[in-house]
């Protein structure tokens, strides 16, 4: 006992008195304040290089999210004969049927199917494009025979002038707007020619 008195003795009093109790928490300190750094203002060329980035992003994310969803599915490779369906080159249109078996009728009803297809034009036999006035949808169809057109041109004026006052076929042609009566009096024509037995 003696050594531990010694000892004791040794330290300074003020140690050995108790400790006054401290305080749990730490007494608030005053909060630092925060400057908040200036507002940089980015110019159009930045603001639409970071929505890309941000956009690009986004699309990248759908495309992986996609292929995860996918993944699953079997895919066949799809040859490019099964997709194309159509001829690469245009077939042309087969002619329209025949109506009409005599000569002058049936001339007159190819000579409306061609201006039908390559339509309408006046004061020229035929314009750049390859539309047709009457008389050139007759020559065009007659393959050469003048005898032919001069028969059919006659009948076409008979027709024309059972409506119309028209002295000559040109005339007529020439004084419509567009190719829809001219048409609609070849066939007309056609059926007179028919009933004729020309």
């Amino acid at each position: 006992m003696g050594v531990l008195a010694d000892l004791i003795a040794t330290v300074p009093p003020e140690l050995l008195m108790p400790a006054s109790p401290r305080p749990a928490t730490a007494p608030p300190q005053p909060a630092a304040r925060v400057t908040p750094a200036p507002a940089v203002t980015l110019g159009l060329e930045a603001r639409l290089a970071a929505v890309d980035a941000a956009m690009t992003l986004r699309l990248e994310e759908a495309a992986v999210a996609h292929e995860v969803r996918t993944a699953h599915l079997a895919v066949d490779p799809i040859g490019l004969a099964d997709v194309i369906t159509v001829p690469l080159t245009p077939t042309p249109e087969p002619p329209a049927p025949a109506t009409y078996r005599t000569p002058a009728a049936a001339l007159l009803e190819r000579a409306h199917h061609r201006m039908q297809a390559a339509g309408w034009c006046a004061g020229t036999l035929a314009d750049d494009d390859g539309a047709v006035c009457l008389i050139g949808a007759l020559r065009a169809e007659a393959d050469g025979d003048q005898d032919l057109v001069v028969d059919a041109s006659a009948i076409l004026l008979e027709a024309i002038q059972r409506k119309f006052h028209d002295e000559s076929v040109p005339a007529f042609n020439d004084r419509q707007h567009s190719g829809a009566v001219p048409a609609r009096m070849l066939l007309e024509a056609a059926g007179l020619a028919d009933a004729r037995g020309r």
